[in-house]
């Protein structure tokens, strides 16, 4: 099968289950955790009322009140683990902060991440950042040997650039047959129109870079 059609097909599924993330999310988010906030409410009443009447009842009230506050916390933690969405919602930097947070979790290596808080970009792109951004890291932190990872946002000559650069020992013949993340990377930055660069070295590790015109921008 052409790599450009598995790409598609491999496209189409992902954004199928970004979707139906997407509805659980806002499943947990809209409904369960204001359910839970409801009653946080009416337990706060009922500690209001109560109080005089009933020796022990405002602690124990507000235990419950603090278990509550914990469970809603933790719902908007899934919450947000399952959102496809978090860059419309938080923005770039703070999506890619989360990312780098993640997996810093579990590799063992460096990993640092760059973020200019001068460069405001569409959302559109800024998207498009974040897939590449994400399948970048997925490969470098799978490199044999990467014990170094650095990521990059920022405004220069004229260009958004997002670069991901690793000391892992690449394989050079990986374009010949590139992986899923290549895949994903290469068909995200082609429909929107963004100039993608993956050097390979056995020696410097490899460096992906995504770029684009400012001008072109809606910003």
């Amino acid at each position: 099968m052409p790599q450009p059609v598995l790409a598609e097909m491999l496209f189409t599924a992902l954004n199928e289950h970004e979707a139906a993330l997407s509805r659980v999310a806002r499943l947990l988010h809209d409904d369960v955790s204001q359910v839970l906030s409801a009653v946080g409410l009416q337990l706060d009443a009922m500690r209001m009322d109560f109080r005089d009447g009933a020796p022990g009842f405002e602690d124990r009230t507000a235990e419950i009140q603090t278990m509550l506050e914990q469970a809603i916390g933790q719902l908007r933690d899934i919450s947000n683990e399952l959102n496809p969405s978090i860059v419309e919602r938080a923005g770039l930097q703070f999506a890619l902060d989360r990312l780098v947070g993640n997996t810093r979790k579990t590799f063992t290596g460096t990993l640092h991440m760059h973020f200019d808080p001068a460069t405001r970009m569409p959302t559109a792109l800024a998207k498009t950042f974040y897939k590449i951004a994400e399948c970048a890291l997925e490969i470098a932190v799978t490199q044999p040997e990467c014990s170094v990872v650095d990521i990059h946002v920022k405004r220069s000559q004229g260009e958004f650039v997002l670069k991901v650069n690793d000391n892992g020992k690449s394989d050079n013949d990986a374009n010949d047959s590139p992986s899923l993340g290549r895949l994903l990377m290469g068909y995200h930055a082609s429909r929107n129109k963004v100039t993608l660069s993956i050097k390979n070295s056995s020696q410097a590790g490899t460096m992906i870079r995504a770029t684009y015109p400012i001008s072109e921008s809606a910003v």
